[in-house]
């Protein structure tokens, strides 16, 4: 069309109107994959360097404090590491699930002992960043040596290998930076898909994990979403109930996000109990982590120019 620049960098089509058959491992409908995020420790923080405290995602529903610490603000953190992460962990445990652990590298000296629990399990762990914070306007420099420092934790306590990346906040390099750095398996920074999907970035492929905001336990956060674990169970089995029917003829994906500080409460983790109790009754379901699914597409959709 007339006028419109031939080099637009989005692609708004994806798959289209035929989705590829993603083959998932026992002929499953849907794949389930669940991320349980870490993020206390390397919030906005005086402590971490920053000139507030942290408003985000904190069930206080009060405001950042500007150049003083917010009490308050880091006790939400603090119950994620403290309490909530472990009721997590063991409604994990009793069903034999395992996940991708997304961790904030700069606070895993702080947390030591449910890193070693997360690899003691055989949870994933996935690099959500250097900071818990926007890299939306981080200077390019400062991001860069955010990713080394990220990917060089991560790989320190599981091995050097390849790893999964979510920033959450990304900037409009991130991903450039991510490839250009190396030792990164897939990245998790869109929300605009449902099955895995291949990008060229800097001449190399790489592949993208869609995540999801809207099947995510921050919509519990603040008053301003689900009120009653109720409410978070019936959009969860909503959603898990669309896809799976859908499976029938088009396997899908599921992306789940939670927060240890968020559904780690025990009136948020009775409605993720229920859930996972809800899609383990189904049969053909695979409830699997960020980097076997990565690592199956891989195998079963090669990259292809």
């Amino acid at each position: 069309m007339a006028g419109l620049p031939s080099d637009y960098p989005r692609d708004l089509t994806g798959y289209g109107r035929r989705l590829p058959d993603p083959r998932w491992p026992g002929g499953a409908r849907i794949a389930v994959q669940i991320a349980l995020n870490l993020e206390a420790g390397s919030e906005l923080n005086l402590l971490h360097g920053d000139d507030r405290s942290e408003e985000l995602l904190t069930d206080t529903g009060f405001p950042a404090v500007l150049n003083a610490r917010s009490v308050l603000a880091e006790s939400a953190f603090e119950y994620g590491s403290r309490r909530g992460v472990w009721r997590v962990l063991r409604l994990f445990e009793e069903r034999r699930i395992r996940v991708s652990a997304f961790c904030c590298v700069s606070a895993l000296p702080r947390i030591r002992e449910i890193a070693a629990a997360l690899v003691e399990a055989g949870h994933e762990m996935v690099a959500h960043g250097w900071r818990w914070i926007d890299y939306q306007s981080v200077p390019e420099a400062v991001e860069r040596e955010h990713i080394r420092q990220a990917v060089a934790g991560v790989q320190q306590l599981i091995g050097n290998r390849k790893i999964g990346w979510m920033t959450g906040r990304p900037s409009p390099n991130t991903r450039r930076l991510l490839v250009e750095h190396g030792g990164i398996l897939y990245d998790r920074d869109a929300l605009n898909d449902e099955l895995p999907y291949w990008v060229v970035v800097g001449g190399r492929a790489h592949l993208v994990i869609p995540y999801s905001y809207e099947t995510n336990d921050n919509r519990c956060n603040e008053h301003r979403g689900f009120k009653t674990s109720d409410d978070f169970f019936a959009y969860l089995k909503d959603a898990f109930d669309v896809l799976y029917e859908e499976g029938a003829d088009e396997p899908r994906m599921m992306s789940l996000g939670l927060h240890d500080r968020l559904v780690g409460r025990p009136g948020r983790a009775a409605g993720l109990a229920r859930f996972l109790d809800h899609i383990q009754s189904r049969d053909r379901v695979w409830i699997c982590r960020g980097d076997e699914i990565a690592q199956h597409w891989m195998a079963q959709h090669p990259y292809r120019a």
